[in-house]
Parts: structure tokens; sequence; C-alpha cells
């Protein structure tokens, strides 16, 4: 986006062909790690459909996969809290990575041409501690798929399903490490078509966009188990969707993506294409999405994004930023973004920043709070090497 702010697949080109390997093998497990610039590879659309201008969506069919694009993520994110006010974020992303573009011969039931990868991650405020896993699988023999009617999408035991003919309510389930996820998400506010009526593009090459929306904000409930302890929780969530067949342009260098939900009941989403000079690319955007649900189109003049401090990871030695500031003069928001724990770095196959954050300012002249998820990608190829 993502991502991101969802563009996680476009992350997963570069991986391609080590995946194509693992092929060999029923069921596929971590491959060994790279950074985002190196999974940042690969330029072979050839094939595969693009996005070139603005569709209709329909609905639940695009809930469903969309495999003649190449890339493809179903993206949860959201914040969460037992009765006694303890906080957790969570995360879960199921990625759809076509290897071909043509289907493959029939003469197994293992083979495939798609590959489906997840990220599954849960930050336990309290206690400062942030947990990750990924998974892979290939699409086939039940492993792992998407379907639209009825709405399910699954990587073995980690799953989004849908329980109505719309996809709503949603069960979210994940397990890994002594913690599971099992919640339920409801419909909350209309959906949101991002960019050009659901036509995100992300660079001045024709095709280079996506296809893109967003249920900013679905009330969530459900239960946590971590470390033998079970809590029951209530909170709200954040689902977007993309599709495309894409890369990166050759100036831009990453991403920062912001899914914020303020407590007066408006949602604000915006990315921040970074430049290779540490500017800021005129296809950055975003939406904001007033308590009813009607959303207006925040272009890349209308937020003023900056980075406050630096955090660098013990793990990677990888600088990223300690927070941020967003102003939107227009709309009268000066919003400060923080980190609800500072470590909460995906060091898996690809390596990027990704979690729960909080939310402070004013809005004319009055406080204002709110929580939501933050993504930055790119940074060890960028404040590292400063």
């Amino acid at each position: 986006m993502n991502k991101r702010y969802g563009w996680y697949g476009l992350l997963l080109v570069g991986l391609g062909v080590t995946l194509t390997v693992y092929l060999t093998r029923p069921h596929l497990k971590t491959v060994e790690g790279v950074t985002v610039g190196t999974a940042l590879g690969g330029d072979d659309n050839a094939g595969y459909q693009r996005a070139y201008q603005p569709r209709p969506f329909r609905f639940p069919d695009d809930h469903g996969p969309h495999p003649e694009f190449r890339n493809e993520w179903w993206y949860v994110t959201g914040n969460l809290a037992d009765t006694t006010g303890r906080s957790f974020g969570y995360q879960l992303t199921l990625f759809r990575i076509a290897l071909s573009p043509d289907p493959p011969a029939m003469d197994s039931a293992w083979r495939t041409n798609q590959v489906y990868m997840g990220h599954f991650a849960l930050t336990d405020v309290v206690n400062e501690k942030h947990y990750g896993f990924e998974r892979f699988s290939r699409g086939a023999v039940g492993l792992a798929g998407a379907q639209a009617r009825p709405f399910r999408v699954w990587l073995e035991d980690w799953a989004l399903a849908g329980t109505a003919v719309d996809a709503f309510p949603m069960r979210l389930r994940a397990q890994d490490g002594g913690i599971t996820l099992n919640l339920t998400l409801e419909a909350g506010k209309p959906v949101v078509l991002q960019g050009d009526r659901g036509l995100s593009q992300k660079s001045a090459e024709p095709g280079n966009a996506s296809y893109y929306y967003s249920h900013t904000r679905l009330p969530t409930t459900g239960a946590i188990a971590l470390n033998g302890q079970v809590f029951q929780v209530q909170g709200s969530s954040w689902l977007d969707r993309e599709w495309s067949t894409s890369d990166l342009g050759p100036e831009q260098s990453g991403w920062d993506w912001f899914a914020l939900q303020l407590d007066d009941g408006r949602d604000l989403m915006f990315y921040r294409l970074r430049l290779k000079n540490g500017g800021m690319d005129t296809f950055s955007k975003g939406v904001l999405v007033d308590q009813k649900g009607q959303a207006r189109l925040l272009r890349w003049g209308a937020v003023d994004v900056q980075p406050l401090g630096e955090w660098i990871s013990p793990q990677t030695g990888d600088r990223y930023p300690a927070g941020w500031r967003l102003r939107l003069p227009d709309e009268k928001l000066d919003l400060t973004v923080t980190p609800k724990v500072a470590d909460q770095e995906m060091r898996l196959t690809v390596r990027y920043w990704e979690g729960a954050v909080a939310v402070t300012g004013r809005t004319g002249g009055r406080p204002i709070q709110g929580q939501g998820y933050l993504e930055m990608t790119r940074y060890e190829l960028f404040l590292s090497k400063k």
C-alpha cells in the first residue's frame, strides 16, 4: 500500500526465482532472508494484465482472487484491547504471487503457477514485545488459495473467511509460536475506492498502478491467546486490498504508509513515495474518510509529512524515523504519529518496519487522538547509508 502502503506484492517479484525452486517441495517454509532492496527486482510483465484505467468493482467477486495479475494481497491490521485496557496491535497479510502468466500443465495435483506468502504479527504493548511470523505454500492440493463465493483466502490455518454472501462478518484466524488470533470483523463504513475510482497510479509509466480499495474501520471482537493467557478483546481493524503487475519506478526508493483512525470518527490513509534524493514523489496520495464514510482524495501537496527522530534496530542496524508529523492545512489537522512499541521491525524474508501507532494532535484548535498502523520500507538502503 499496504505495504502497503500496501505494495507488498511488489516486494515479492524478486522472490519469484527462489520460490520456483521451492515448488519442488509439498510444503514451503521460510527462505533465506533478504532485504526489501534485494526483493524489489524483476520487470518481466509479459503475459500479465496491468492496471491502465479505472474499472467497475463488483462485490463479492472482487474480494476474491485476480490471477490474471502478477501480485495480489489481502492486508488486515488492527488495534485491540481487553476489558482492563491492555492493548495489542496485529497484522495478517496474505499474498498471492504468480510465477508465470500461463496455466500450468495439469499432470499433477501438486503443480501450480501460484505461490502464497503470509505475514502474521502481534504487538503486546504493555510488555513492549513484537512477534512476527511468515509462511509460504503452493496454491495447490488445498494448502493455500483464494475464492470469492463464499469468500475465503487461506494459507494452511491462516485465513480470512466470510460468513455471509458479501464477505462480512469476516472471520480472521491465525496461530504460530504460541500466539493465536480468533477474530470477527463486522462491516463498518462503506468501501473506499482509492486513487481515481480505485485506480492507484504509482508513477508516470502507463500501467504502473494497482486496483486498490479499503475498508477503513471494521468493528472487531474476539480472542487473543498469548503465552498461555487468553484475552477477550475488541477494537477496530483496517482491510486493504490491492492487485497489480508493477514495479517501483526507477527514481523511487521506498515508501511510508499511514492508516490512522481518529477518535472523532475520521480515518486517514496516506502513502509517501520516497525518491532517491530523499524527496516525496508527486504520485504520493491518500484519502480522508469522514464519520459517515464519505471519502476525499488527498493529493501529494495536501499533506506535509515530516520524520521525527531516529530509531536504530538492535538486530539489523537499520535506521528508521522514530515518529512522524502529518499536517493537513486545508483540514486544520496537525498530527503526531508515535509507535506504541519502538521495535516492530518485521525481520522476515523481506525486512521492513510495520506496527501499531498512537496519534495525538489538534484539529481546528481542539485536541484529537487516535491510533492506527504504520509501514516503513527500504530504510536499509536510505538512512543506513547516510
